[in-house]
C-alpha cells in the first residue's frame, strides 16, 4: 500500500537495533514490551514526528515481531497497516489485519498484536483529553467511563478521507517551520472525523444546534464580504470559541472559516462581473473592494474556483451585452 505518511526527514532510526526502536516507542508513543525471534538479528526502522496533541509513527521491526501492553492508559492509537500482516488477539477472539485496514485501540483494551517480518504500519497516537475536550465543546453526550471505540477495525474505504488528511498532516508536520494554528486546526479535524466517521459511545446530541450556529455566521459573512473579517469576531458571534468554530465550518462547509469567506468573496466579485446592472470600473478596483490586495494571487484563485480568469470572465459579459 503505498501512502505519503511520513518521509526520510522524519526518520529518527534506519537499520537500528528494535529494542532501541521498542525504547523509543515508550517514551513517545506508547508503554509496551516487544517479543521478537531469539535467533534473529533484524534491522528495524522508525519515522516520527510530533503533531500539535498529535504523536505521528511510521514503523517496521524487519523480523515478526509481538507488541503487548496492559493498556495504553491515556491515549487512544490509531493504526494503519501499509504492509505484511497483523494479529490481533483480544480475549478468545482473533483478528488478521492485512493492508488497507486500520485499526483503533482504546486507552483501557490490553494490547498482543503479532506483526508479520515484512509489516509495516503508520500510528497515530490521540490523547484522550483531546477527544473529551472536542465533545465538551460539541455539547456532545459521553458516558461517565469517557469516550471509546466501539467498532475496532476499518477498511480505509470505510472511512473515507481519512487517510488523505492523515498524508495532510504528515506534510504539514514535515515542514520547515512549523505553523501552530494550522497544527491545532488540522489536529480539531482528525478529532472531528474520529468521531464521526467511527462508531463509538458519544451522542451526537447537538447536530441542529450546529446548523443553526454555522447558518448565523455564514448570513452574517455574507453581509460583510467587503468588510474586514476574523474568527475571533465570528466566534464571538455564536459564543464559541475559535477551535470550535473551526470544526462547526468542517463539519458544515467541510472548509475553514477563512478558505470558506475567501470563496464567498470570489463569488460575490463572480456575479458581480457577470452581472450588467453591476457597475465595474475595472477588475483590480472589485477585487480590492473584496480584500484582494495581491491582484496575481487573487486571479489565479478566481482560475482555480471559476475555471477562467477575472477579465475573461468581463470580456465575455461586454461581448454579450
Amino acid at each position: 500500500m503505498h501512502t505519503p505518511l511520513l518521509g526520510q526527514r522524519s526518520e529518527v532510526f534506519n537499520q537500528a537495533d528494535p529494542h532501541a526502536v521498542s525504547l523509543y516507542v515508550n517514551q513517545h508513543v506508547g508503554n509496551h514490551c516487544i517479543q521478537l525471534p531469539r535467533a534473529s538479528r533484524p534491522l528495524a526502522h522508525l519515522n516520527h514526528r510530533t503533531f500539535a496533541e498529535l504523536d505521528l509513527c511510521r514503523i517496521t521491526y524487519g523480523a515478526p515481531v509481538r507488541v503487548v501492553s496492559p493498556a495504553l492508559e491515556r491515549c487512544f492509537h490509531l493504526q494503519v497497516l501499509l504492509a505484511g500482516h497483523c494479529l490481533r488477539r483480544q480475549g478468545r477472539e482473533e483478528q488478521h489485519l492485512a493492508p488497507g485496514e486500520l485499526m483503533v485501540i482504546n486507552p483501557d483494551d490490553p494490547v498482543d498484536l503479532t506483526y508479520s517480518a515484512d509489516c509495516e504500519k503508520f500510528i497515530v497516537k490521540i490523547p484522550v483529553r483531546l477527544l473529551a475536550d472536542l465533545c465538551e465543546q460539541q455539547r456532545w453526550s459521553v458516558p461517565a467511563v469517557g469516550v471509546r471505540f466501539q467498532q475496532s477495525r476499518y477498511r480505509l474505504d470505510d472511512v473515507q478521507g481519512l487517510v488523505s488528511l492523515l498524508g495532510m498532516i504528515c506534510q504539514e508536520a514535515e515542514e520547515a517551520e512549523p505553523q501552530p494554528l494550522v497544527q491545532a486546526h488540522y489536529t480539531q479535524i482528525i478529532a472531528s472525523k474520529l468521531l464521526r466517521l467511527m462508531e463509538t459511545n458519544v451522542r451526537h446530541t447537538q447536530e441542529h444546534a450546529s446548523v443553526v450556529n454555522f447558518q448565523r455566521v455564514a448570513d452574517y459573512i455574507e453581509r460583510h464580504l467587503r468588510q474586514s473579517l476574523d474568527t475571533d469576531t465570528l466566534a464571538s458571534l455564536v459564543q464559541v470559541s475559535p477551535r470550535t468554530l473551526y470544526g462547526l465550518f468542517e463539519r458544515n462547509a467541510h472548509t475553514s472559516p477563512i478558505d470558506y469567506i475567501r470563496q464567498r468573496r470570489l463569488a460575490r466579485v463572480h456575479a458581480c462581473l457577470n452581472d450588467p446592472g453591476c457597475t465595474v470600473r475595472s477588475v483590480s478596483e472589485l477585487a480590492m473592494d473584496y480584500g484582494f490586495m495581491h491582484l496575481g494571487r487573487f486571479s489565479e484563485q478566481y482560475r482555480k474556483q471559476f475555471g477562467e480568469l477575472p477579465s475573461q470572465t468581463l470580456r465575455q459579459r461586454r461581448k454579450n451585452q
